[in-house]
């Protein structure tokens, strides 16, 4: 989401929490008051017109675009969609791996089916629904196995709930995956001659995972990590959460790392990002968290802004319904 268009409706919530008394900042409520702001204000995306890649990217037909990272990796982008999505094919000898498939605008599997004959696993890395729109496409879906998503599967289906789907804010209705595996945190997939790590990485939401493969020092980290503005202020989100997961990741990483992530700011090219972007997303995180007089300023009233370096801003809650804990 451009914030820009998303906040439209501050004014109308903060004059609402108000007169709540911010009873609801208690509970979280506000943050779903916000994002529904959202869907009542923020008018139907077009989409934008095709520019011109860099490197070898071509378009693939007049919507996706497809940016080979090496022989066995590509991004499938969606730069005409508003929010500029990015999509990973993780090709092995025995299968693959789509993360995550974009709002639904258009079929991806054409795309897919022209740089792969494998059978492809479709999984998110998060549950909003532009990273939903095509899971069921593929010859299979798989998702990370925590209790309270697996309690919530009935016969291989896992119906998402609205506020973690997230969909009426552009008429996307809320959908049941089609789950044929469940990862363990943790959990090493096999690709055939191709090792993949699943972590699960809350911050953004409850759900979210990063894709790591160890051999080339890829990440591929979803909403947790990109060039642009980072959420953690919806429901779901947690900062203590964020902070947990980045230093998780900054320990995982060497200087060598490659973060590919799941949309760009930027008018052309990948939304990559480097260690070093996490190390100073931890430096922050602790300066707000502690109160340092070294925290950057804050910016806003709901989300508060909060610079990071050059290439990320943490957008998150007020200061009373931040969750380190």
């Amino acid at each position: 989401m451009k914030l820009g268009r998303v906040f439209q409706g501050v004014a109308i919530l903060t004059a609402m929490l108000v007169a709540l008394g911010f009873a609801s900042v208690s509970t979280g409520y506000h943050r779903e008051l916000v994002v529904r702001l959202i869907a009542t204000t923020m008018p139907t995306p077009d989409l934008g017109d095709q520019v011109e890649e860099s490197g070898n990217a071509y378009w693939f037909d007049d919507y996706y675009t497809v940016f080979p990272i090496d022989d066995d990796t590509y991004a499938i982008g969606e730069t005409r969609y508003h929010q500029l999505n990015f999509n990973y094919l993780l090709l092995g000898t025995s299968r693959a791996i789509l993360l995550d498939s974009g709002p639904g605008v258009r079929d991806i599997t054409p795309v897919v089916r022209s740089l792969t004959s494998l059978p492809v696993t479709s999984v998110v890395s998060h549950l909003h629904y532009d990273h939903t729109g095509n899971f069921n496409r593929l010859d299979g879906g798989a998702m990370i196995d925590l209790p309270f998503l697996r309690e919530r599967e009935s016969g291989g289906l896992l119906l998402l709930e609205e506020m973690e789907h997230l969909g009426f804010v552009e008429g996307f209705a809320v959908p049941s995956l089609k789950i044929t595996e469940w990862w363990s945190p943790g959990e090493d997939v096999d690709l055939g001659g191709r090792r993949v790590v699943v972590h699960h990485t809350p911050g953004h939401t409850k759900s979210s995972i990063i894709l790591e493969d160890p051999e080339h020092a890829q990440f591929f980290t979803g909403d947790m990590y990109y060039p642009g503005e980072l959420f953690a202020f919806l429901t779901g989100s947690s900062l203590g959460d964020y902070t947990r997961s980045t230093e998780a990741m900054v320990a995982r990483m060497d200087e060598a790392a490659t973060l590919y992530g799941a949309h760009r700011m930027a008018p052309s090219g990948l939304p990559t990002l480097e260690r070093a972007d996490l190390v100073d997303l931890v430096t922050v995180l602790h300066s707000v968290r502690d109160g340092s007089d070294t925290a950057p300023d804050e910016e806003g009233v709901f989300p508060r802004a909060i610079e990071v370096n050059k290439n990320m801003t943490m957008l998150m809650d007020i200061p009373a319904g931040r969750q380190w804990h």
